[in-house]
């Protein structure tokens, strides 16, 4: 077990640092741990990076002192990297990694690379914001700690609806509720409201959605030039694979969102017969069984083909079992 507040007494300077693209889990876990060590260890330098803070998540304390750009030629004692299956999602803070004195990974993906000179992967756990959890003094968790990791634990289940959740992942949200944290608030600011922006792309996505492999398949393609049309970015598809994903029948939903030329980003959802972390780990991706991305390159019919086959070839060998 990680004695995380060793690690701490220890440093002087701390940074803190998600990866790319950051979620719910990824920003709450960052934000969770940042509030904790401001709090319990003041006399501290501590930063935290990541690439920006969807404006769902604002409402979490501290938001505004998150880092955007690495501070140069800062050298931190302790690099504590958060929710990041391997380095190079680490993005503009990797440089900071490999200078810390101590760099750590706590994480909670089954794909982790086991990159840091420490490693804490609890590949069971819902979320990195469940792991964090069992990491901290739970006295010492206050109401925007609390928040923080309760955002991050709702987001990576789903409110609670995927198969990662557990018996301990209840039993945490349910300590986390008892530090005066509104439940329903947090659920619906940052998980359920979309803008009507946000709307309008789901609307597109599942209009234009087709079906493949007899229906077990769902799939929708983001052009760039549906993302100018609408001035979109990346975080106004949050949502989307999740409502393509209870389709009834399928088995696999896939949302492809072009990201430059002959190069498109895949996120992928799966209903259990499929391991998605899998295949998206055959394309230097990762993730979950359950839910998982990567990028591909080629055309999107190229990427499409290459998906449905391995998921075909995992669904033939399912009920041959």
């Amino acid at each position: 077990m990680l004695n995380l507040t060793n690690l701490v007494k220890k440093a002087d300077t701390i940074a803190i640092a998600g990866h790319v693209r950051p979620d719910g889990d990824c920003v709450g876990s960052c934000l969770g741990l940042y509030n904790y060590l401001t709090r319990e260890f003041g006399g501290k330098q501590v930063d935290v990076y990541l690439e920006s803070v969807p404006e769902a998540f604002s409402f979490l304390k501290n938001t505004d002192k998150v880092c955007t750009e690495a501070k140069q030629g800062t050298v931190y004692d302790l690099f504590i990297s958060l929710d990041c299956g391997s380095v190079d999602r680490l993005g503009f803070t990797e440089a900071l990694f490999h200078a810390a004195g101590m760099n750590v990974n706590i994480d909670h993906h089954i794909s982790n690379t086991l990159f840091a000179k420490c490693n804490h992967v609890e590949g069971k756990a819902s979320s990195t914001c469940e792991v964090l959890y069992g990491l901290f003094d739970e006295e010492k968790i206050d109401k925007s700690v609390a928040e923080c990791l309760y955002l991050g634990i709702v987001h990576d289940t789903g409110v609670f609806k995927h198969s990662n959740t557990s018996r301990r992942t209840m039993e945490v949200a349910g300590c986390l509720l008892e530090k005066g944290i509104s439940s329903s608030k947090i659920i619906d600011d940052s998980f359920y409201r979309k803008t009507y922006l946000q709307n309008q792309i789901l609307g597109r996505c599942l209009l234009e959605s087709i079906l493949l492999l007899e229906g077990k398949i769902i799939f929708s393609f983001v052009s760039q030039k549906v993302m100018q049309l609408y001035g979109a970015v990346p975080a106004d598809l949050d949502g989307i694979i999740d409502q393509m994903r209870v389709t009834e029948g399928v088995e696999v939903a896939v949302l492809v969102r072009e990201e430059g030329v002959q190069c498109h980003k895949v996120s992928m959802r799966s209903n259990g017969k499929v391991d998605v972390s899998r295949i998206c780990c055959m394309f230097g991706g990762g993730g979950h069984k359950m839910a998982a991305g990567c990028t591909m390159n080629g055309s999107v019919h190229d990427v499409m083909n290459n998906l449905s086959a391995h998921i075909s070839h995992q669904l033939s060998a399912y009920k041959a079992e």
